[in-house]
This record gives C-alpha cells, structure tokens and sequence, in this order.
C-alpha cells in the first residue's frame, strides 16, 4: 500500500522540492541585484526531474549512524548562470524585471503543485470512504 502512495506522490513532491530550491535562488538573485560582479543564477527543471525519475543508486547503510539517500534532492548540477541581455558595467548579471517575472511563474507553478497534490489528496480519501 505505501509503495502505491508513494508512486501517487513522487514526482509532483520532487517537483514542488525544486520550485521551493528555484525560489530561494532566484530571490537570491534579487536581493544581489546592486552586488558589483554578482552573477545570476537559475535551476534547471527538466535536469533535476530527468535525475530524480532515473534510477537511483542506493548506498549501503552498515552502521545505524549512517544517512540514507533516498531523501536527497541534487540541485547542484542543475544550477546554472543565466546569460545576461544586457551586460552591466559593474559585471552584475541580475536583471531584476527578468527575476521577477522567473519568480512570479515559480510561484505559479508550485500554487499549481500544491494544487494537485490537495486534489490526489481528496480523490485517495474519496477512495478510503468508498464515496
């Protein structure tokens, strides 16, 4: 039973993992907006769910100290510097209208996750009552 719970949640909880990591980077992009040389970042969507549907390797747990990696969201690889359309003088890649627009289609899509999620929801209690 919990495996099908799991294959019911999996990707839209990865997806809503990488929107929550997209958010802090692109506002860290925005608080650095006047930060001579900084360079704007972004996360690459479709590299980070392409990995997290993959198969995954598991590591051998010996010690009850160890940590798992089942849990483990790899966003480092995904992260990419966003080519900037108009250079600055004082090297700083971050265009704050191109952030804000990022970051508003963020939000939009993780609203929609959750919104999904809350549906997947309700039809799986739907299905235990037997409405």
């Amino acid at each position: 039973m919990s495996s099908a719970i799991d294959k019911a949640f999996a990707t839209n909880a990865t997806a809503m993992k990488v929107y929550a990591r997209r958010a802090e980077v692109l506002s860290t992009n925005m608080a650095n907006v006047d930060t001579p040389h900084f360079k704007a970042r972004d996360l690459d969507f479709r590299t980070i769910l392409q990995q997290s549907q993959g198969e995954q390797t598991a590591l051998s747990v010996t010690n009850a100290g160890h940590i798992s990696n089942t849990d483990r969201l790899s966003t480092s690889d995904a992260l990419k510097y966003r080519q900037p359309m108009q250079p600055s003088v004082d090297g700083n890649t971050v265009d704050s209208e191109v952030e804000q627009s990022k970051f508003a289609e963020n939000t939009i899509y993780y609203q929609a996750s959750v919104a999904f999620m809350s549906g997947t929801i309700k039809g799986l209690m739907s299905a235990i009552k037997g409405e």
